[in-house]
């Protein structure tokens, strides 16, 4: 991505002669380091006030940060050096497939990584706690009474006697030598498993901020300080009447918890992601083309547009391309989610990943590299997957206070117990105060809405649905009224010939006439003459040459064919040539009552019938608008159709409201009309022709045939050309919705509950005291419990 922004900056079009002012240059910087929305917002904070950023986004899930700027103002490098100056690692992202495989392969080392420090830690941990057992006895015995940590004291009264039976030679150590080994013990994983929350905050600490990595670094450092004192110089808490208790189990467990939680949560990223790793491998390493007359197989990136790729029954087809010999049929269903394969023929576009069936042919390559589907829905769900939804404001404002309003509050927890506590007030202060530390956590809120946003992009994509990031999904949930395009969308936007009615006594046969039209209508423009020519193809007829061809415009057109004189047209060309059609009017309404159009042909003066000519509907659309009504929507068709023909689809499909004749101003118009009655309004075109009314709507839809996945007009691209595709996509927006609220309710919800029990809220009615290391184990599972949430998106399976 990097690459092609710089590229940007490149001589283009017109560099020959007057200088053309470069327009915003966008990049996508690696951010590396960043553990909660603090640092999120730490780094967005940063990157958009430098000079020249027109808009930056950072996204927590991914580690990236995507910034549109001005190149006259800034820099590719500046902006990565203005990330670093916050404490945070940061590079410039590779482009395309690359950045993923290289992204993937750093998620599976920091996973691979976190999990060998939890499981070491969890084993030093229990170690430890088995530890500290003999220690608080002998505290105990001295008449020093109670540890006061609630979870300690509970040990004590449950774990420690049938460790004492168990292990009476531990309880033999003496005290002293038990808090040194504990010592050494937390040292040892504090240096190593817990090395970089402490690195982490020194380096916020130095600019002048704070994150999670500081209250975990205050907290249990606090913890390891009074323990060493309390190792060091027991004396001096015995002679206070206080008991030099340790916290290096805490200290321990603490690390050990968070740890664990962010093995969990490492994993669960992962998974946020399986659909785009999934598409990656997809597409074949090698392909067999043909060069120097020879067939040869070569790495994919080798492949060249214009070479000519041989593909076999069975095999993926490695790179887009133009069928020029045989025939099979090809499974889309990566990219449409379809089940049914699609014939194939000469002429026919195929598309790189998708599987060949039975048959084999050559294709020549036209889409390669970057340019090739695939990729182009690779870069459009990694852009998805990088951006914002609005809700996430809420949380961004949030965290950008969160840290010193805990720090606030853990030194005030700490004052209050102090002066409040009833008994060893200085050490039940200083518990309450690391339990609060220690459960606050920002990484909750940082990740509720981003892991919603990656699995649901993913989702849609494997539904055949791309949608264009955050910002669309949230909006999509809100519609509430839906505008369908006629042609292309509700119909299948081919015309074809769907009858030949012949008249009495017609001097010509079924096929001879249709090889007559057909061969009239060959140097026709008109749209209809396409659907003759297919008819008479698809039938195999002969294709005669046309004589003395004239078009007459508004009615149709005549020549001479095989000697014979052909008129084909509207009635009133024919009437003007002194043929009546007045026996095939009646049948020639009845059809148009359907919406077809029919053209009448006559042969050598005599009427010899006509042809019904029609743009057949989707046959999934009714049952599409059908699913759309059921969801509450309203359904409006909108074409430049007349309106009887219009009409006749509407009544077909099931659509009762029918804007016709509109011109794309209007629909534009139309769409405005709708939003001014308070309507939120999804547009759904062929995003070429609508490409204004799909840019107006509040989101727009463009239908795609599995190559268009890249309509800038538009919101969400379809991948196939099927309705029912946009009821799923505007109720996956809707589960996605509710997901992200869930995810930010549970995420405040646990930080307001969370932290008042940690600074003991419940002791004066119920007496109950949270312990740090119970803190540390809510702490560690809340983010988890977000992104667990979010991957139950990966269940979606459609409206």
């Amino acid at each position: 991505m990097a690459s092609s922004t710089e590229a940007a900056r490149a001589d283009g079009p017109g560099a020959a002669g007057l200088a053309v002012a470069p327009g915003p240059a966008r990049i996508t910087i690696q951010v590396s380091g960043m553990t909660c929305a603090a640092c999120q917002a730490r780094v967005q904070k940063a990157l958009a006030g430098a000079p020249g950023v027109l808009d930056a986004t950072v996204n927590l899930m991914t580690a990236e940060a995507t910034v549109s700027y001005d190149p006259a103002a800034s820099g590719a490098e500046a902006l990565v050096e203005r990330v670093r100056e916050t404490g945070y690692g940061a590079a410039l992202s590779r482009a395309g497939a690359d950045a993923v495989v290289e992204q993937d392969a750093a998620r599976a080392q920091e996973f691979r990584e976190l999990r060998a420090k939890a499981l070491v830690a969890l084993a030093a941990g229990a170690a430890a706690m088995v530890a500290s057992m003999p220690l608080m006895a002998a505290h105990a015995h001295l008449g020093l009474g109670a540890p006061a940590d609630p979870f300690m004291r509970w040990s004590m009264r449950v774990l420690d006697p049938p460790l004492a039976r168990a292990l009476p030679w531990l309880y033999a150590v003496p005290p002293r030598a038990l808090a040194f080994g504990l010592l050494a013990l937390t040292t040892a994983v504090m240096a190593w498993a817990g090395r970089h929350f402490y690195v982490r905050a020194w380096a916020a600490f130095r600019h002048h901020a704070a994150d999670m990595n500081t209250l975990i670094a205050v907290g249990t450092g606090a913890a390891y300080v009074l323990s060493l004192l309390a190792t060091v110089a027991p004396g001096f808490f015995v002679a206070r009447g206080v008991p030099p208790d340790v916290y290096y189990e805490a200290v321990v467990l603490i690390i050990a918890l968070i740890l664990v939680g962010n093995t969990l949560e490492a994993r669960a990223k992962r998974q946020t992601s399986t659909a785009l790793r999934a598409l990656l491998r997809l597409q074949p390493r090698t392909a067999r083309v043909v060069r120097g007359g020879e067939e040869r197989d070569v790495p994919v990136e080798e492949v060249h547009a214009g070479d000519v790729v041989v593909v076999r029954p069975g095999e993926r087809l490695p790179v887009d391309g133009e069928v020029l010999t045989g025939a099979s049929a090809v499974d889309e269903s990566m990219l449409t989610g379809e089940p049914l394969p699609v014939e194939k023929h000469p002429g026919d576009r195929v598309i790189g990943a998708t599987v060949n069936g039975a048959g084999a042919f050559r294709y020549r390559a036209t889409g390669v590299g970057a340019e090739t589907v695939l990729a182009h829905i690779v870069k459009l769900m990694r852009e998805a997957q990088g951006s914002r939804a609005p809700i996430q404001k809420l949380a961004d404002r949030i965290s950008g206070i969160f840290v010193p309003v805990v720090l606030s509050i853990s030194i005030a927890t700490f004052v209050v117990w102090f002066l409040a506590a009833d008994a060893a007030p200085a050490v039940r202060a200083f518990a309450a105060a690391v339990a609060v530390l220690v459960i606050a956590c920002p990484c909750a809120m940082g990740l509720a809405v981003p892991t919603a946003v990656m699995v649901a992009t993913g989702k849609g994509a494997e539904l055949g649905v791309l949608v264009k990031g955050g910002e669309a999904l949230e909006r999509a949930h809100a519609v509430d009224t839906v505008v369908l395009d006629k042609t292309g969308t509700i119909t299948e936007g081919k015309p074809a010939v769907t009858e030949v009615v012949l008249a009495a006594g017609a001097p010509v046969p079924e096929d001879v006439l249709v090889a007559l039209v057909a061969a009239v209508e060959r140097a026709s423009e008109h749209p209809l003459a396409a659907a003759i020519v297919a008819r008479a193809t698809a039938s195999g007829l002969p294709a005669p040459e046309v004589q003395r061809f004239e078009a007459l415009a508004g009615r149709g057109a005549r020549g001479v064919v095989d000697g014979r004189a052909v008129v084909v047209g509207n009635p009133a060309l024919l009437a003007a040539e002194g043929i009546s059609t007045a026996a095939l009017e009646a049948s020639a309404a009845e059809r148009a009552e359907r919406g077809w159009t029919t053209v009448f042909a006559a042969v050598d003066g005599a009427l010899a019938g006509f042809l019904a000519v029609a743009d057949r509907l989707r046959p999934t659309s009714p049952e599409a608008i059908r699913r759309l009504r059921r969801m509450g929507l309203e359904v409006v068709m909108l074409t430049g159709d007349t309106r009887r023909t219009a009409e006749a689809i509407a009544r077909e499909a099931g659509v009762t409201r029918v804007v016709a004749g509109v011109l794309p101003e209007g629909k534009v118009a139309e769409v405005e009309r709708l939003q001014r009655e308070g309507r939120v309004v999804a547009m759904v075109g062929d995003g070429i022709n609508d490409a204004p009314a799909l840019a107006r709507a509040d989101v727009g839809v463009a239908m795609g045939s599995g190559t268009d996945v890249a309509v800038e007009a538009s919101d969400v691209t379809l991948m196939r050309s099927d309705l029912r595709a946009v009821a799923d996509a505007i109720a996956l927006s809707r589960r996605t919705m509710r997901t992200m609220r869930q995810n930010l309710f549970w995420a405040f919800a646990y930080n307001v509950v969370g932290i008042p029990v940690a600074a003991g809220a419940l002791y004066p009615a119920l007496g109950l005291q949270l312990s740090p290391v119970l803190a540390s184990a809510a702490m560690a599972f809340s983010s988890v419990s977000v992104v667990t949430n979010s991957l139950r998106l990966r269940r979606f399976r459609g409206a």
